[in-house]
């Protein structure tokens, strides 16, 4: 038998391993556990693409391509996708408000409300 060294018998087994990766990898979806772009821009990517689709069925309908029928149910599939792409918008931000603000927020819109109806009141 021929000498065998150590190295030789390392180098083979890193090669096959290196092989079997290569062969096996295909058939494992690696983009969950590496994410090379982020949530939020894939949010925004979908949630376009389902305005667009939104905006091409009204066309088609009023272009009497498709029927009333379908245009109801697809424009109903794609708002309810629609709706999920927003709820999952407003996870990401960032829902720290500060409450004093808000409040006088309020007190002006509110503020604002009546002297509208005041000046409403008066036209009459």
């Amino acid at each position: 038998m021929h000498d065998i060294s150590i190295i030789s018998i390392i180098f083979t087994v890193a090669l096959v391993l290196v092989c079997l990766f290569l062969i096996v990898a295909p058939f494992f979806k690696w983009d969950t556990f590496v994410q090379l772009s982020s949530k939020d821009q894939d949010i925004a990517a979908t949630k376009e693409a389902l305005l667009t689709t939104l905006n091409e069925i009204e066309f088609e309908y009023k272009m009497d391509k498709i029927s009333h029928a379908d245009y109801k149910n697809l424009k109903r599939q794609y708002e309810i996708e629609v709706a999920k792409i927003m709820k999952e918008e407003d996870q990401f931000v960032d829902t720290t408000v500060d409450k004093d603000l808000m409040a006088e927020v309020e007190k002006e819109i509110e503020a604002q409300m009546k002297n509208y109806a005041k000046k409403k009141g008066e036209g009459k």
